[in-house]
């Protein structure tokens, strides 16, 4: 076997990593530079290459996070360094959305290097002599992790580019499937969560490797089946399919009993100060200057209701802050350190996919659902309407202050085409619809 530890290809992030590369001096494992192994693979190596995978899935998030948020009107993103953040994301004036610039080429790439990563362990582990290292319950317990990252890196980015589509197919890197629909795309990924779902059913008692505190309760892959059903009913809502949603979430760790107490048990991303990690790209302080900070779009304050708590989720400054024509009293304080974690996914909003789903199905269970969300925000019980589109518009009004700011409600107006109801801050703004394809994709 083949094993190189202390080098490594460094290629030009292109696409998927690809293109020209030079051999350079490396020696830390936390890298998401997996293509560094060859041939198989021992029990002592996988542990570093699925490090690999929960360090790349982290890069860039900050972009897309941005990207989502500030287009979805739920803060303004000010940098000294960089206009384009309240020019182009907010089609400022003339800016429109540029395909080479990093706001879409970063994450794009980012993603599609999880992915690659993920492709490369899965071809790792089929080799012929894995039976001598792992258990077929092992190899199968490690399949379908890596098979539910693929799916939910494949979606951050369909998310993006929406209608543009994506590169679904992408496992033999000098032969790259066509771009294909939103529609195949969100097939395509549901497909690959149910392949991962049956990997992990038949995956024993334990993964082969340990995982970060983000995954607690989910850590072994019966628990990690759970979340992946989770990712699953979140495509399923994202396709408009009811039952399948209701089907998923039912396998999922949806808890309804226990929500005043289980609202943020989910997958996080996790952060430290140890120089080999990561910090929480979207922590600043609340006292921030227009150098670097968040800030909240106003009408988070106007809209809400009276007493709701989810409020805390912004705090005011000392002083206004403006820029580029644009000013907010109040910045984004969901984190209050830059390593507290960022979820992937969590109950809160499978509780609210439910009630969505039900709202076709069982409007009664739906606003059950509903007052658990806002009895857990300190609101009164659900007073209005029961009709579809009533139910429509208390679902996704929760949804944007239970899921403030983590990457949601942009998505959420698109899917229900009100975009023309998000607020813009200056006169020739725009609300953009998708990302364009990255201009390396062309290339």
């Amino acid at each position: 076997m083949k094993l190189y530890k202390n080098k490594f290809l460094l290629c030009s992030l292109v696409l998927l990593g690809l293109g020209s590369c030079q051999v350079q001096e490396f020696s830390d494992l936390n890298s998401p530079e997996v293509e560094a192994f060859q041939e198989n693979i021992t029990r002592g190596d996988l542990p570093d290459l699925v490090g690999g995978i929960l360090y790349s899935s982290r890069v860039n998030l900050g972009n897309y996070f941005d990207d989502t948020g500030v287009i979805g009107r739920e803060f303004f993103r000010f940098s000294a360094s960089d206009p384009r953040l309240t020019g182009d994301l907010l089609g400022g004036g003339t800016n429109t959305l540029d395909n080479n610039t990093f706001y879409i080429t970063n994450p794009w790439a980012a993603r599609y290097r999880t992915v690659k990563n993920a492709n490369l362990i899965l071809g790792f582990i089929d080799g012929p002599d894995q039976s001598d290292q792992f258990s077929d319950e092992e190899l199968n317990a490690t399949k379908g992790f890596l098979k539910t990252f693929i799916a939910y890196e494949l979606l951050l980015n369909l998310n993006l580019t929406d209608e543009n589509g994506i590169r679904l197919d992408v496992a033999d890197e000098q032969n790259l499937g066509p771009f294909v629909s939103k529609s195949e795309a969100l097939s395509g990924i549901r497909t690959i969560l149910e392949e991962a779902a049956t990997d992990l059913g038949n995956g024993g008692g334990a993964f082969p490797f340990f995982l970060p505190s983000g995954f607690d309760g989910f850590d072994t892959p019966a628990t990690f089946l759970e979340a992946n059903q989770a990712i699953a009913a979140r495509v399923a809502t994202y396709q408009g399919d009811a039952a399948a949603t209701l089907s998923f979430l039912e396998n999922s760790f949806m808890n309804l009993t226990s929500a005043q107490d289980d609202l943020s048990t989910g997958l996080y991303y996790n952060f430290s100060e140890d120089q080999t990690d990561a910090l929480n790209p979207m922590y600043f302080p609340v006292e921030a200057t227009a150098a670097g900070a968040r800030i909240a779009q106003p009408t988070f304050l106007s809209d809400a209701e009276a007493g709701d708590n989810r409020l805390s989720k912004v705090a005011e400054r000392s002083e206004p802050l403006t820029q580029d024509g644009l000013t907010g009293g109040y910045a984004v304080a969901l984190y209050k350190t830059d390593t507290d974690p960022i979820p992937m996914i969590r109950n809160e909003e499978l509780i609210l996919m439910y009630a969505e789903a039900n709202i076709t199905v069982d409007p009664i269970e739906a606003v059950a659902a509903i007052d658990l969300i806002r009895e857990s925000a300190g609101l009164p019980a659900y007073t209005g309407n029961t009709d579809s589109a009533s139910l429509i518009d208390e679902v996704l009004n929760q949804r944007r202050y239970s899921l403030y700011a983590e990457g949601h409600r942009w998505i959420d107006m698109r899917r229900y085409g009100r975009l023309d109801e998000l607020p813009k801050d200056r006169p020739d703004d725009d609300v953009w619809t998708m990302f364009p394809i990255p201009l390396t994709e062309n290339q």
